[in-house]
């Protein structure tokens, strides 16, 4: 995926959640998270992408 498709994607989701509105934003995060968990389909990588993602937060999103 090149930086521009990459940055089409991105701003696709976002507009979505906007669209969808605050309230179901966490849901369809949620949503999308399993369905790119099930198309990655390598525990290991799955599991590796959400360490990632939550290192990104600090350390407060280990406590959850």
């Amino acid at each position: 995926m090149t930086d521009s498709e990459l940055d089409a994607v991105y701003t696709r989701l976002c507009k979505t959640m906007t669209q969808l509105g605050e309230d179901n934003a966490q849901l369809f995060l949620a949503r999308f998270a399993l369905l790119a968990i099930e198309r990655i389909a390598d525990g290991q990588v799955a599991e590796q992408l959400i360490a990632a993602a939550a290192d990104t937060l600090g350390e407060s999103s280990h406590a959850h």
